[in-house]
């Protein structure tokens, strides 16, 4: 074999160098988009509205995007939640398991070497059928250190495509951690704004009770006085129970959020306490949009997405180098000998050397079935991707709009609850007067309570839209975070 080795040597590497990759090229596949987002502010809206299309160099949104809202008790419950989150945990465990399996996949690029030494003494038996009894020896020794290697040359990409979707896979992994990251981080904005929303209710409901009790005491007053009758008292009595019900009952949801951010944060509801605030001001941000076309460079769930499609592109190429003949360069070196004495000596070295080529000639359909499969996946996931991307355009345009309308209403609302404190005000001086009755009292202190709650509820409905519309633009992320693998 000696004088054709080099020649052997020669025709592998000219095979590897010209291995070709078989399967369609990737061309990342396209959206439906418009121009821009139909809800973006028009001029007459200014950016203290709480939000405006981003203009070049917009940098509001960072990494921490929470701190926009300036509230340093939010800033380090989501500072916490970043290090003890369990859900994030395991998207980090995932992510590192695809980074490992990259590594694995890269390893078929070099050759494969083991050996298996060993040492056997035999004795054949001289009773073996057709064994001829002048042949039986008293045993032979066999002494083997053998080195072999085994190399599949990548003729037709197999191994470059396995290695590129499992780097594709790692890069979706890595989309996929940072979109639980950001929807854990909205999850808990959302819900401190839903707790501070239910301490302003508290605080409103107090004052409210305690409002009632002095209209009641008015009432009793002018009863023992006989300037009212008794149905006055109880109107009154009822109005009051009624507040301090409510009053009770928005504790129910507030402990609700303050053991939803305990979670959050990694710990037991039992070991974490929220203390409520005297006042709570409040902030909405400025949250610059950008123009559909960026969203998709900015939303980590669209960008694993689009890294999974270009797998699945991949997975198709693999397919169809299977119908290809696969070839294998093997080699063994080492020593055999008959006993230990011999057994390194250079008389007993032995090598060989040489390439397989495989090649399958019926399988029963089985590697077109495998083929249509990753041509179907393809497919899935291409729809997959522009339906992410259009549930993200939705989620802007939802989001969007909800700021621009809760600003217009929370407007209305502002002059709809002072005109309620006049009424009630002007009620109550009637009815001290006696004027009228104290059903228009009743009335009046009803509808300012259900507008001044309304306030409240618009303020808390437009934070959460703001935390949303931060998520819907991908929190500060963009694609040059996707690690390069």
């Amino acid at each position: 074999m000696k004088p054709y080795f080099p020649h052997v040597a020669i025709f592998s590497v000219g095979l590897l160098i010209s291995g070709c990759m078989v399967g369609p090229k990737y061309v990342k596949p396209t959206v439906p988009m418009a121009p821009a987002f139909k809800e973006q502010a028009p001029e007459s809206f200014k950016e203290s509205d709480g939000w405006k299309p981003a203009q070049p160099g917009d940098q509001q949104i960072r990494g921490k995007w929470w701190e926009v809202f300036h509230d340093p008790e939010l800033n380090a419950l989501e500072e916490e939640a970043t290090v003890s989150n369990q859900e994030l945990k395991v998207a980090e465990a995932r992510f590192r398991q695809a980074r490992a399996t990259i590594r694995f996949n890269r390893s078929a690029e070099f050759p494969t070497i083991s050996t298996a030494p060993s040492i056997v003494n035999e004795r054949d038996s001289a009773h073996q059928p057709y064994f001829p009894p002048s042949l039986a020896n008293n045993g032979t020794g066999s002494f083997t250190l053998p080195v072999d290697l085994s190399y599949e040359v990548d003729l037709w990409g197999r191994i470059r495509r396995t290695v590129n979707a499992s780097r594709e896979e790692a890069q979706a992994s890595a989309g996929d951690l940072q979109t639980v990251n950001l929807s854990l981080h909205a999850e808990l904005a959302v819900d401190y704004f839903e707790l501070r929303s239910a301490d302003a209710q508290k605080r409103l409901l107090d004052d409210t009770v305690k409002s009632y009790t002095d209209a009641l005491t008015l009432t009793q007053n002018r009863f023992e006085g006989g300037a009212a009758p008794r149905s006055d008292v109880a109107q009154a009595k009822t109005q009051l129970d009624g507040a301090q019900v409510a009053d009770t009952d928005i504790t129910v949801a507030r402990a609700q959020f303050e053991h939803a951010i305990a979670i959050l944060i990694g710990k037991p509801p039992a070991e974490f306490n929220l203390a409520p605030v005297p006042q709570t001001a409040l902030q909405l941000p400025v949250i610059p949009v950008g123009l559909p076309t960026t969203l998709l460079e900015r939303r980590p769930d669209i960008a694993a997405g689009e890294r999974r499609v270009a797998e699945a592109n991949d997975q198709i190429g693999i397919a169809r180098a299977a119908f290809f003949p696969s070839l294998v360069l093997g080699a063994t070196g080492g020593f055999t000998g008959t006993s230990i004495t011999n057994w390194l000596t250079w008389p007993s070295r032995m090598w060989a050397v040489g390439p397989q080529l495989s090649q399958t000639i019926f399988d029963a359909g089985r590697r077109r079935a495998v083929s249509e499969s990753a041509y179907a996946n393809y497919d899935g996931t291409v729809a997959s991707y522009r339906q992410t991307a259009l549930t993200a355009f939705q989620e802007v345009e939802d989001n969007l709009a909800a700021l621009r309308i809760l600003e217009q209403e929370a407007q209305q609302q502002r002059e709809a609850t002072a005109s309620a404190a006049d009424s009630l005000q002007l009620f109550t001086n009637r009815y001290t007067g006696g004027v009228d009755n104290y059903l228009q009292v009743i009335t009046a202190q009803t509808v300012l309570l259900a507008n001044q709650r309304n306030d409240i509820d618009l303020m808390r409905r437009r934070m959460d839209a703001s935390v949303l519309l931060v998520k819907a633009v991908g929190g500060g992320w963009d694609t040059t975070q996707l690690p390069k693998l």
